[in-house]
């Protein structure tokens, strides 16, 4: 793939609603900063994009790619209105420990953002069971690179579909979500801002960070979660999730932050960040190891209704993109 751009946000101004997001894509030819109005608007005058899809709008099917010396397996959907002349956002979601692509799709409530969405497959780990992982736990997939998996990923849907490249976002559930947290210490410069849910941060999904650029991270915990627990858990070596966001917060440059509390859910945001990389901590009080919100059980405990996670994430990742220097 080709290198990519520096960060920029879009602007600080938060859209209030999904509901004034969800039209078309705001594509980036310029790849300059786009105003509230003409993002909320969907307004967008990018050159013909015409990749060679055949694949159909508002429809899901699987792909296979090489990468390194595995086949891997991904779902791509693309949403309602998948314009060829328009380039659309990319969300990549990665499952937890033992879960699918197919999985997360149908719990996540992704595929109903106006935005294209890849649901990829971890390598089997070891460990008890057949069960997929991801790189960055005690339980990965011994010799597999999924950062590179990732870039490989990537490069093969920019191939055949209209993806805007300033507009690509992470996230992901538990061993998933530490992927994610990874890519974003990892590949700062793709990934315009990462959104783990519930995310298992062991080591492994902590390497190069303390380098890494600011990078906007929003993230979303059961207080409950029995399995990742909120309060960290020293045996295994993870951290305590307050700890953690605010450590991205310090690296990130933020001077101020601001705390909410709706019903069962505090949120609590980092803003005044270098280049505008905020970062948010969403804490579901009594919310186990699950995606929250979802209508389909995501499994590890009490699911709460109070957010939509997808809701939220995509609130999040429609005020940032990457920009190209100068």
């Amino acid at each position: 793939m080709s290198p990519r751009q520096s960060r920029l946000l879009a602007p600080a101004v938060a859209v209030a609603a999904v509901a004034a997001l969800s039209l078309a894509p705001t594509a980036t030819s310029a790849l300059t900063r786009a105003s509230d109005q003409d993002r909320a608007a969907g307004k967008s005058t990018p050159a013909p994009c015409a990749k060679p899809t055949d694949q159909e709008p508002d429809s899901s099917q699987k792909y296979e790619l090489t990468s390194g010396d595995l086949e891997r397996s991904y779902v791509l959907r693309l949403p309602e209105g998948y314009d060829r002349r328009d380039s659309w956002p990319l969300i990549v979601a990665y499952h937890g420990r033992g879960s699918t692509g197919v999985e997360v799709e149908g719990f996540s409530e992704l595929s109903d953002l106006p935005a294209v969405v890849a649901y990829p497959d971890g390598a089997i780990g070891t460990g008890s069971g057949y069960r997929k992982a991801w790189q960055g736990a005690p339980y990965e997939a011994p010799g597999v690179d999924d950062v590179a998996f990732t870039t490989d990923l990537l490069a093969a849907i920019e191939a055949d579909h209209c993806i805007d490249t300033t507009r690509v976002y992470a996230t992901g559930k538990s061993n998933g979500a530490g992927l994610a947290a990874l890519l974003a210490c990892q590949l700062p410069d793709t990934f315009a801002a990462v959104a783990p849910v519930a995310p298992a941060l062991y080591p492994g999904t902590r390497t190069g960070c303390a380098e890494a650029p600011p990078t906007p991270i929003l993230e979303i915990h059961g207080v409950a979660d029995a399995t990742i627990p909120y309060a960290g858990d020293a045996d295994r070596d993870l951290p305590a999730i307050p700890e953690w966001v605010q450590g991205w917060a310090d690296r990130n440059g933020c001077t101020t932050s601001t705390t909410r509390t709706r019903r069962d859910v505090e949120t609590t945001r980092w803003t005044g960040c270098d280049q505008g990389a905020e970062v948010q901590h969403v804490a579901v009080d009594g919310g186990g190891h699950v995606w929250p919100g979802g209508d389909i059980y995501s499994g590890g405990g009490h699911v709460t209704h109070t957010i939509e996670s997808a809701t939220v994430i995509w609130d999040f990742f429609s005020r940032h993109r990457l920009t190209s220097e100068g």
